[in-house]
């Protein structure tokens, strides 16, 4: 079965468990917090998915990352998760919490590509930018450091793709060198 199609219910209901106690944000944030925590630490990413680990240990590193201040609601449906045998999808459940969540809000994704870490003021005016693209309320911006663009920057919005940096300018110009 495909990953997305099992996410999809999930993320929905924990938005619906969200929106009914008003902690959309608040869950946005926590999930921000876990996925990261999935793609820096491969050893809990592994931890989550192996199915021959028991349900109470992956419940008792759960609650451990967690916190006891955790918000009561998000803690149950990850220990959900675990009984149901979902945590496995955790990753894709989040992100697809997420994508609810922007939604919501009128925010679009706008993955940004640079050579360098962008400035604040550089990052305001992408957002800028962005905005006018799409008539977006909010942009949220997913910054990615490529060494290779040699300059400028690549930004994605769905599936538009502006490539403003100095890799695309000069592909670009050899392909008008070769082809004229």
């Amino acid at each position: 079965m495909a990953t997305a199609e099992v996410a999809q219910p999930y993320a929905q209901a924990l938005m619906s468990i969200a929106q009914s106690h008003n902690l959309t944000e608040e869950f946005g944030e926590d999930a921000r917090s876990l996925l990261s925590l999935l793609s820096e630490n491969s050893q809990f990413q592994n931890f989550i998915s192996n199915p021959f680990i028991q349900a109470d240990n992956k419940k008792a590193v759960i609650r451990q990352i967690l916190g006891e201040s955790s918000n009561p609601y998000l803690r149950n449906f990850l220990l959900l998760l675990v009984d149901r045998r979902r945590i496995v999808f955790l990753e894709s459940i989040l992100q697809q919490y997420l994508a609810l969540l922007r939604q919501l809000n009128q925010t679009v994704l706008a993955e940004v590509i640079s050579a360098v870490p962008l400035t604040q003021e550089q990052q305001q005016s992408v957002i800028q930018k962005v905005i006018a693209l799409t008539k977006a309320r909010q942009v949220e911006l997913d910054t990615k450091i490529d060494r290779e663009l040699i300059g400028g920057v690549i930004i994605k919005v769905g599936s538009q793709v502006i490539d403003a940096s100095l890799r695309g300018q000069l592909r670009r110009l050899s392909l008008r060198l070769t082809s004229g």
